[in-house]
């Protein structure tokens, strides 16, 4: 290998040439003309032209690259188009004069032409978030490539280039002179000098063979699944095609997707361990691995600040620098020995269970008197809002320590105070240490053979394969100290009969100053590095595993299968807090479609009116109580006059069931009139009336004889659509009405939801209601508003859905958010038609209207009306629905925003014209989502509507950083 020519060729520009000249070498040499477009690159020109022949590039190379070198790359991609595999290489094209490679010149210059076909698809570079899935996909097909070049030959291979990842220690020495800011140039050579020393020592055992060594986001294409998300399914740009390290490819590819990774380094493992499952890679490959995708990342900053020093109109090179750097950010982010452990347990590494060998640090403490704190999600000590005060876990410790006089934290513990609102990444709240409360003056021995080093704010005990961190500890001995096991090293700094902080954390990464805590998805990684210090204590100070997968196979198992949960994976959720909720890790979620919950989660009044009645009493509704009396006055307060009888039961299922048997029993007649595509609940009249496919996909052909669905009148995707729609919705009830007057059955009523809610909150068309309602009783019939899911202030501007179409109902049907969680349903009517009902027997539910549901319904109004949630409602959701029509207006995805208040519903759609619903796409939207810290799913039958029902006490911050990032999942990719 020759340095000389390869520092040669870092310093070569882009080929002087045009578009013109392009297309006259085109013409002369391959007869095609038709659209030029000019593609980026670092040091060739690439051409592309349309004809009507097909897509072509023509690539233009200086001469200072050897032709045996381009004919290897043409070999390369003829060798892989003979290989079985599901992608495609671009191949190479004759000129007329039957040559694969043309010497030309221009002004003077002599270059080589090369013309390939093109290779559509776009590419991975186009999407700025790339998923899990995606990743993988792209491991494999790195691995793929790999193999089917495994057998290549040709002299051409054996070339001098700066991208030749064994060459990486010279090349970035040789460029670094380039890096222009101070720092920068700093960073990229300590980075480059602890790589090349991991590496130096590896590279007799690392494989050499053909390998592309620019598998990355601008050389493979992929076509968009049905999702939306990338698949590859291409590989373009060979030519950096050498002899070289097989890991060095699987590093280039890794350090190009670390900017697809939203800052997540840990988010490349798919890829290596989908390549690892094709191609095996050896042990020392994998601790390779990592310090080459460091050199990489650094070859690429230097390069490129090179690059535009030379050929300062680039653009390509200038529109990749800013990637770069960040490659080199994210790539340096992590430590190596953490990627290390990393990399081997992606790949199925099983790792030794034991914990270190140590001795004591306090002998004089005994074990059985250390009280260990609980910081967890599910923690009793955290109540309220406690858990976001700064000093809590200090006082919980604190106050843990007074009993016995000793206390500690526990390590790996998700702690929720160090949870974070309203954040698109998890929070560093893994704890890979301990804090101790202990008596002051508390002897310390040396627990192992170590050497004593100081720093400006703690002391390190450094033994032979392991260090110990420690801080407040009162410590008289000298920097340097060389210490046996069991010497005294200090003792607990304190007053005298006062307790003393003690932090202890370990790691076995001795060059290492690790952080205190760390994501919960990077844990099982740093607890290799960073072990537990437990046997320092003597004693277990290990939180408990999580078992969220275990609690969920127990629920698979004796849950039955039909009640479904949200996420295929979901995260457990244990705590909430106002729109908040927070899982196991301590990761807050924004709940954006909770409405079960009217005034928030964890709503201190609701809590104290559940405990104090509970304490007191809770029975059946026959009893006599004031509750029950106080509840149900409430609610025919709330209603239109006239409506002032309250049946009171447990769910919306049943309220919707009893109006209907209301209506039964208030007309002496069976049709009742429903709404297609409108869901109602589960019991057999609500389920009768109820046609969602999208809850029973066998709703229409099951519906029994008595239940007439009528055209659903949605206005946006429905069989009239337009402002205008309403009289033709009218005239489809009207016909089915006349049928049933045909039949001499007779009328009992007609139920719809006041909003169609089921369609994302869609408004039922202008007077539609207005028209029917008096078309329904005109026959006898009773008119039911089920206001379970868009009524009781929800929408803001009405307190009821019903008064947005200016009608009255006869029954109103209400659930959900009126108790918070509680199993609370209520049906408010007349009393002539409840007394109606009495003819056929009286009504009991066994807990329906209990003290405690109707103590805490009260409390809900309690709190609506103290908190103005309604006005809440009103104000956010019509800021909410500005941001969200404002994100229309860019992103084509979305065909319509629905709704008012914080009912809202955005309706994904494939092509605005058509309005094919862009089902997998929301689905798939939803799970980027939760990643990024918001709890969203899908509604409507066709499972394409974001619908956003969040607490009424959402605010302005929350419903930004909702839009915010559904925005950003937009724009960067799902």
């Amino acid at each position: 290998m020759n340095n000389s020519v390869l520092f040669q060729r870092t310093e070569l520009p882009r080929p002087q040439m045009t578009a013109e000249d392009a297309a006259a070498i085109l013409k002369e040499h391959y007869g095609l003309e038709g659209r030029l477009k000019e593609l980026g690159s670092q040091q060739d020109r690439n051409f592309r032209i349309d004809t009507d022949a097909g897509r072509f590039v023509l690539k233009i190379s200086r001469s200072n690259y050897a032709v045996q070198e381009l004919e290897a790359q043409n070999a390369a991609m003829r060798h892989l188009a003979q290989t079985r595999h599901d992608w495609n290489t671009p191949q190479p094209v004759q000129a007329l004069s039957g040559e694969d490679i043309l010497s030309v010149g221009i002004e003077g210059e002599h270059y080589h032409a090369r013309l390939l076909t093109y290779l559509d698809g776009l590419p991975l570079s186009s999407k700025i978030y790339l998923a899990p899935s995606t990743i993988a996909a792209i491991g494999t097909l790195s691995a793929q490539v790999a193999l089917a070049l495994q057998d290549f030959t040709h002299p051409g291979l054996e070339r001098d280039l700066q991208w030749d990842l064994r060459r990486a220690g010279p090349v970035a020495l040789h460029l670094l002179a380039s890096v222009s800011e101070q720092k920068r140039r700093d960073d990229v050579a300590k980075a480059m000098i602890v790589a090349m020393r991991l590496i130096n020592p590896l590279i007799d055992d690392l494989r050499v063979q053909p390998v592309h060594h620019d598998l990355t986001d601008d050389n493979i294409v992929g076509t968009l699944d049905t999702s939306g998300r990338l698949t590859p399914n291409g590989v373009i740009d060979f030519g950096d095609l050498i002899s070289g390290w097989l890991v060095g490819d699987l590093a280039v590819t890794c350090a190009s997707l670390l900017h697809h990774t939203d800052g997540n380094v840990f988010a490349v493992l798919p890829a290596i361990q989908a390549f690892h499952t094709l191609y095996p890679l050896t042990e020392a490959e994998i601790k390779a691995l990592w310090p080459l995708v460091v050199a990489r990342a650094a070859v690429l900053v230097a390069s490129s600040e090179q690059q535009l020093q030379i050929d300062p109109d680039n653009a390509y090179v200038s529109d990749n620098l800013e990637h770069e750097r960040e490659i080199f950010t994210l790539a340096t982010s992590v430590p190596f020995s953490v990627m290390e452990v990393a990399v081997l347990s992606a790949i199925g590494h099983q790792w030794s269970q034991e914990q270190p060998v140590m001795a004591r640090l306090l002998p004089d403490i005994d074990p059985e008197t250390i009280n260990l704190t609980d910081l967890s999600t599910t923690s009793a000590d955290l109540e309220e809002a406690d858990w976001a005060d700064p000093q809590i876990d200090w006082k919980l410790l604190a106050k843990a320590a007074s009993d016995t006089g000793s206390a500690s934290t526990r390590y790996g513990e998700h702690r929720l105070s160090y949870t974070r609102l309203l954040s698109k990444r998890p929070p560093a709240n893994f704890p890979l240490h301990v804090d101790a409360c202990l008596p002051a003056g508390t002897k310390a021995l040396v627990p192992f053979d170590c050497v004593l080093k100081r720093t400006s704010q703690h002391f390190i005990l450094m033994g032979s394969d392991i260090a110990l961190h420690i801080h407040g500890l009162e410590c008289q001995l000298d920097d340097g100290a060389t210490l046996d096991a069991g010497a005294p090293l200090g003792h607990i700094a304190g007053a005298e009969g006062s307790v003393g902080g003690l932090r202890l954390q370990l790691c076995r990464d001795l060059d290492l100053m690790p952080p205190l805590f760390t994501r919960p998805d990077h844990a099982q990684a740093w607890k290799r590095i960073c072990p537990s210090p437990s046997a320092l204590f003597g004693v277990d100070l290990d939180a408990p595993g999580l078992a969220s997968h275990s609690i969920l196979k127990r629920r698979h198992r004796h849950f039955a299968s039909p009640q479904k949960h949200y996420y295929a994976d979901p995260p457990q959720i244990e705590r909430g807090y106002r729109e908040h909720l927070f899982d196991m890790t301590g990761r807050a979620y924004l709940d954006m479609v909770n409405n079960v919950a009217t005034v928030g989660h964890g709503h201190p009044r609701l809590t104290e009116a559940a405990r104090s009645q509970w304490s007191r009493l809770n029975t059946n509704s026959r009893f006599h109580y004031r509750a029950v009396a106080g509840f149900s006055e409430r609610l025919a307060a709330l209603a239109p006059e006239g409506l002032d009888t309250v049946f009171l039961v447990n769910s919306g299922s049943e309220a919707v069931d009893l109006a209907l048997r209301l209506a039964w029993a208030a007309s002496g007649k069976r049709n009742i009139v429903s709404l297609q595509e409108a869901y109602h609940g589960w019991t057999m009249a609500s389920d009768a009336v109820s046609t969602s496919i999208a809850d029973n996909p066998r709703a229409l052909e099951t519906r029994p004889h008595w239940v007439h669905p009528v055209t659903a009148p949605n206005s946006y995707r429905g069989i009239h659509r337009g402002p205008d729609c309403t009289a033709a919705y009218v005239a489809e009830v009207e016909k089915t009405l006349s049928t049933i007057d045909d039949s001499a059955e007779g009328l009992a009523g007609f139920i719809a939801e006041s909003v169609f809610g089921n369609a994302g909150g869609i408004a039922l068309p202008p007077g539609y209601l207005q028209a029917i309602y008096p078309m329904i009783r005109a026959r006898g019939g009773i008119c039911i508003a089920d206001e379970v899911q868009v009524g009781y202030g929800r929408l803001g501007h009405y307190f009821w859905g019903f008064e947005e179409q200016g009608v009255v109902p006869d029954i109103i049907t209400i659930a959900k958010g009126i108790g918070n969680g509680q199993p609370l349903g209520a049906v408010i009517t007349t009393r002539a038609i409840a007394d109606a009902f009495e003819q056929e027997g009286y009504f009991f539910s066994s807990s329906g209207g209990s003290p405690v549901s109707c103590v805490i319904g009260m409390a809900v109004l309690d709190i609506m009306r103290d908190e103005n949630l309604p006005a809440n409602a009103r104000d956010v959701g019509d800021f909410l629905k500005d941001k969200l029509d404002d994100l229309a207006s860019h992103h084509p995805l979305i065909g319509a925003v629905h709704g008012m208040g914080l009912y809202l519903g955005v309706e994904l759609v494939r092509d605005r014209e058509t309005r094919e619903p862009a089902t997998l796409e929301t689905t798939a939207i939803c799970q980027r989502l939760l990643e990024l810290g918001i709890i969203m799913q899908p509604t409507g039958d066709h499972l394409n509507i974001l619908k956003i029902k969040p607490p009424l006490c959402l605010d302005y911050e929350s419903a930004s950083f909702f839009t915010t990032m559904l925005g950003k999942v937009l724009s960067e990719g799902w």
